[in-house]
């Protein structure tokens, strides 16, 4: 068994068949924690690559406990299964909730229906929410605990003149979703000071070439408009492991690093070479 620095730590990540939630798993059971992964695709996506199953077999090889929960989040009987079946099959209560999970669509708002902007809030607002005050109690009954949401920089408020940059408008929804996500973070964290619950936002700066990022930019974007894995999984896992005075802030990744001196390191923990 890993003794890291999360040994002892029962962990959720959501959206983790591939991606940043996949990476976030990684880093978190290389340094010791036992994680329930949960996302739609069990063992193929129809596009995509990446799957439950291989996200499992990367995480077995570090001798920790490893839950499999297929589920989809936008059906709130669905996700209500998770933290009890995550607490079942790990034995005991959540220490660690990482919501990454995420619905991004975008299109022009004139014509964006109902349907797919009700399933962005449920998938990126009700399902975060909704998971997080299914493991706060026992946290708050342990005096300790970690709830870090993955944002999006999508959530700011534009000025005139406009500069929306390569998508438009077209992220308004989505963007809309995440500034929802941060307020709640923030209010729950507030509600929750004196608890020894931390409860965090974490958003890129730039973009995080995951399998789905790669399909939406299609290659076209500059170095300087890219962040590594490697460096948003640092700055997640340091707000998976932060003291209790650090709660209620929406962090943008590569500034929380700079902040804190961190060292990034690779998705087994090891420090990576500087260029």
């Amino acid at each position: 068994m890993n003794e890291g620095r999360f040994s002892g730590r029962r962990v959720i990540v959501t959206g983790a068949s591939r991606g940043i939630g996949a990476a976030i798993a990684q880093r978190l059971a290389a340094e010791g924690a036992d994680v329930a992964i949960t996302a739609r695709t069990l063992d193929r996506h129809a596009s995509l690559e990446g799957s439950l199953h291989e996200t499992a077999n990367r995480l077995q090889h570090f001798g920790g406990a490893v839950a499999v929960i297929t589920a989809d989040l936008a059906d709130p009987d669905d996700r209500a299964r998770i933290v009890p079946e995550a607490t079942r099959a790990l034995a005991g209560p959540i220490d660690i909730l990482v919501n990454n999970a995420a619905a991004a669509i975008y299109q022009p708002l004139l014509d964006f229906p109902l349907r797919r902007r009700r399933l962005t809030f449920e998938v990126n607002v009700h399902a975060p929410f909704d998971l997080a005050q299914a493991v706060l109690p026992s946290m708050v009954e342990q005096g300790e605990g970690w709830v870090v949401n993955v944002s999006s920089a999508t959530a700011q408020v534009w000025q005139p003149p406009f500069r929306l940059g390569s998508l438009g408008s077209t992220t308004g929804v989505y963007g809309a979703s995440k500034a929802a996500l941060n307020r709640l973070t923030n209010a729950l964290a507030a509600e929750l000071a004196t608890s020894g619950v931390r409860i965090n936002t974490v958003e890129p700066r730039a973009a995080v070439m995951s399998e789905g990022a790669e399909v939406l930019t299609g290659g076209s974007l500059q170095i300087d408009q890219i962040e590594t894995m490697e460096e948003m999984v640092e700055a997640v896992v340091a707000l998976c492991d932060c003291p209790p005075e650090w709660t209620g802030r929406a962090h943008v990744s590569l500034d929380l690093i700079a902040e804190l001196g961190l060292v990034v390191r690779d998705l087994e923990g090891k420090p990576l070479a500087r260029p």
